[in-house]
């Protein structure tokens, strides 16, 4: 997990992360914390080995810190942070030694993950999508009725 160990340590990262934390300190809904992050990324990694689709960790553990990086511009300044996240990997991990073709499949997962549909064939955004909404535990959060996601996209019994 060398290279996701970079990823955490980069200055843009960490830039954007720190930013992101204090953007949303007081926002009473669901946060992009630190435990999101790798609630998303073990989720994935279950998924992953589920599905038998042999994606490395280190490769669905840096997908899931790049994922929601990008909120921090939304916030700031109007990007959608899918597009902020796809643009912060070009910055970020080559620096952390990934290579270009995985950064692509990366980047193109990130900008899919919020609206992944059955129709999509590639296991990446369903792997993706799926984790991100599962990270959410819905049932036991106390903005549940005041939330505007979707019911029916809210987790509002246990599952993994």
């Amino acid at each position: 997990m060398r290279r996701v160990n970079q990823i955490y340590k980069h200055p843009v990262f960490q830039e954007k992360f720190k930013a992101l934390q204090d953007a949303e300190k007081s926002r009473p809904f669901c946060r992009h914390t630190w435990e999101h992050f790798m609630d998303v990324a073990r989720l994935m990694y279950i998924y992953s080995l589920e599905q038998k689709l042999n994606f490395s960790k280190e490769f669905i553990y840096a997908m899931a810190m790049m994922h929601d990086i990008g909120r921090i511009d939304q916030i700031e300044e109007g990007i959608s942070h899918e597009l902020a996240g796809a643009a912060l990997c070009d910055v970020i991990l080559p620096d952390c030694g990934f290579t270009k073709e995985e950064i692509d499949r990366i980047k193109v997962a990130i900008l899919h993950h919020r609206k992944a549909t059955s129709e999509d064939n590639d296991p990446l955004y369903k792997m993706l999508y799926w984790a991100d909404k599962k990270s959410r535990n819905c049932f036991a959060c106390e903005m549940k009725e005041e939330c505007n996601w979707d019911k029916e996209k809210m987790n509002l019994e246990i599952e993994y």
